[in-house]
């Protein structure tokens, strides 16, 4: 159960005073639906207010505070008052200038600047025609009454149809309702850091005096940064704790069936493969439960290295199963496994949603039975219907497409099943912290002999008929081309290529050797187009990022990346990944459109310096931070609202050693550090890891 203390932040917005259903929607969609989202949605700039020079010295753009003198109102003509503005005339001593509002009220302004009065005004300064004005004043007072009016204002993220004053109204109502609540940080690491406490943290980071506090170094932000980096570390922590608590098995095999497989591979394992087996080998057979992450470089062979530890599965007597996120890559693992495992002899099936039918039965009663020891499919491994006679390693393909749940789900099918989690997207060593801290890790560094290097070029978009006309070379002399583009509609908002539409231009050109690939097609159509590319039917395959992961086609040389700019570096690295598997090199262009922003130069220059996806990755968290890097709004990936983990990978080191020491100081949270420890774990939302809190 939450907390009594925490009640109040966890009420909806709507009942706060002036939030109704309306400002209620875009306040979720901007911040979140409660009150302890608004505390979480901080400052992106500032307003500062106290400048204050007399009219003739206000520079053209600047926010200023004018002391003036109203002149005269000059409303438009009746005939054009939608058209033309209403201005009013004011003064000081030094010169005149005019505010100007749109769509104005005459009664209403003439009530808050009657002639002759003096008035405080703030707002943009502008230059128009020789002439000084100040369009839509954010303030106008009287002197007396200014002196209530904040003058540092802090500038919150909107979104479309949400104006600043209801949602800086609803953030000062949160922070109301915010209470005092027991100090969870270490006392002497509190003032070695020089921290304040919670709540004037969070008073201190909505209530920003310069843009050095809005900065992820300043105290206010480091201090709730911390908080919520020690919330998701505790959080691993704990379930890491009960899963290591809970009863594993030994699976230790005897090497007949990984010698035989190893003999059939038509290379040698690289010195990584080799360690990285030996790592989970050593996993396997240890009498707890193994759950370790394989992270492995775009072609660097993890699909051999989960093969072999499946075998080793099979050689101690159980079963083994390895779940994809999408059917297209499920096949892709099944057409590499099901040779090598003819060839040790061992029967292996193919789970997925369209399966039907008998060879559906059969492969069902072959997994309840025994009689088949290895499985691999999607997400309907782990349906109802599936059931294992013993499985003991369940291998998890890209991880971050699953959430924890998932995880666990296909871990259930067994008795105390070993859990191999592999991925191909390179993760930040920060990330992986934050992401994975339950997980023990093993990194394949090197690509297999014979991979040849990719020549990575940025061209821009004006040149795009030079870059057809040489794609049409390269299929001339038997190469194969992916295009990617970022759409698969044409975006009224976005001016962005759209799959379909260039699909019909290459086509146009180019005949029917041109496929489409998108994510609204049908499984069934995006395996006949894949197909059809494979065999090379059609020679040039036009795409979304659907093709991002795991899509294996040896002959495929080109890969044409369309608004390059778009794509985050990790992004861009898997695609460029899809080409250059075979014995020939590659080429891969990136179109960009013009002017480039500083950061996607940045990142076209490392992507064109390096094919180090670990680098990569470094690289795409420092340009982009973590809350982009691998799309963590949609994946299993931690959604940070506080902390950066680029500029605050120290705290997070803390916050892992802190979790740590905590656990084994006081593995149930029982003393006073302890239940405020739970009150944090409930403030971020981490109630599912509290139930593994160790009783006594």
């Amino acid at each position: 159960m939450r907390p009594e203390i925490l009640y109040s932040l966890f009420q909806p917005v709507t009942r706060l005073a002036g939030v109704g259903p309306r400002i209620g929607k875009l306040i979720e969609k901007v911040a979140g639906a409660r009150l302890v989202d608004l505390l979480w949605h901080l400052p992106s700039g500032v307003i500062d207010r106290r400048f204050a020079p007399k009219v003739a010295e206000a520079p053209d753009g600047a926010i200023a505070t004018l002391t003036v003198t109203v002149e005269a109102h000059q409303p438009p003509p009746d005939r054009a008052r939608h058209r033309q503005p209403y201005r009013v005339v004011c003064a000081d001593s030094t010169g005149r200038i005019e505010l100007v509002f749109f769509h104005a009220r005459r009664d209403y302004l003439e009530k808050i600047l009657p002639v002759g009065a003096t008035r405080l005004v703030s707002g943009r300064v502008e230059h128009f025609r020789d002439q000084l004005q100040m369009p839509h004043p954010d303030h106008v007072a009287a002197p007396e009454a200014f002196a209530d009016l904040a003058r540092v204002e802090p500038v919150y993220p909107l979104t479309a149809g949400l104006t600043s004053k209801p949602l800086a109204r609803a953030v000062a109502a949160a922070l109301a309702a915010a209470p005092d609540l027991p100090e969870w940080i270490d006392p002497a690491y509190l003032a070695r850091r020089g921290w304040p406490g919670w709540r004037a943290a969070l008073a201190a980071a909505h209530a920003p005096e310069s843009a050095a506090d809005l900065t992820p170094t300043a105290p206010a932000r480091m201090r709730l940064a911390f908080d919520e980096l020690l919330a998701g570390q505790l959080a691993v922590a704990l379930i890491r704790a009960h899963t290591r608590r809970l009863a594993g098995r030994a699976l230790a095999g005897d090497g007949r069936l990984r010698a035989k497989a190893t003999a059939a591979l038509p290379f040698s394992l690289t010195g990584s493969q080799s360690r990285a087996i030996e790592e989970i080998l050593a996993d396997m057979a240890a009498p707890r439960r193994m759950v370790r992450l394989l992270q492995g470089d775009v072609g660097s062979g993890k699909t051999v290295v989960a093969f072999l530890a499946m075998l080793a599965a099979v050689e101690a007597g159980a079963q083994a199963a390895l779940m994809a996120p999408t059917e297209i890559l499920a096949r892709q693992h099944f057409r590499v496994i099901a040779p090598l495992a003819a060839a040790v002899g061992l029967p292996v099936v193919l789970l997925t949603g369209r399966g039907r039918g008998k060879a559906r039965a059969e492969a069902l009663e072959g997994l309840a039975s025994g009689a088949v020891p290895l499985a691999v499919g999607t997400h309907a491994l782990f349906q109802e219907a599936v059931d294992f006679k013993d499985l003991g390693l369940a291998v998890v393909d890209e991880q971050h497409r699953f959430g924890v749940h998932q995880r666990l789900t296909l871990a259930a099918k067994g008795r105390a099943v070993d859990v191999l989690v592999m991925t191909a997207t390179p993760i930040p060593r920060s990330l992986l912290l934050a992401a994975y801290g339950d997980l023990d890790s093993s990194r394949l560094t090197e690509k297999p002999a014979g991979r040849q290097p990719v020549d990575t070029r940025a061209v821009p978009l004006d040149r795009l008929d030079q870059v057809i006309a040489g794609v049409g070379r390269a299929v001339a002399g038997g190469a194969r081309v992916f295009w990617v583009c970022p759409l698969v509609e044409e975006s009224e908002k976005l001016d962005l290529a759209a799959a379909e539409d260039r699909q019909a231009i290459l086509a146009r050109r180019f005949g029917d050797r041109v496929g489409l690939v998108h994510g609204r097609l049908s499984g069934v159509d995006k395996d006949a187009a894949m197909a059809a590319f494979a065999a090379g039917e059609t020679d040039i395959l036009v795409a979304t990022t659907v093709i991002e992961v795991g899509v294996d086609v040896p002959e495929a040389t080109v890969m044409v990346i369309e608004h390059a700019e778009r794509f985050g570096l990790a992004q861009l690295h898997q695609l460029r990944g899809r080409i250059g598997r075979g014995d020939a090199g590659g080429t891969c262009l990136l179109l960009y459109g013009s002017p480039l922003t500083e950061t996607a130069r940045a990142r076209i220059k490392v992507l064109r310096e390096t094919e180090d996806g670990f680098r990569i990755a470094e690289e795409d968290l420092r340009l982009r931070g973590a809350g982009e890097v691998l799309g963590t709004r949609q994946s299993g990936m931690p959604d940070f609202r506080l902390a950066d983990l680029a500029a605050h990978a120290d705290l997070l080191a803390a916050a892992r050693d802190d979790a740590r020491l905590i656990l084994e100081r006081d593995p149930g949270l029982a003393g006073p550090r302890g239940e405020a420890l739970r009150v944090l774990l409930y403030l971020f939302d981490k109630d599912s890891a509290v139930k593994y809190i160790r009783s006594g």
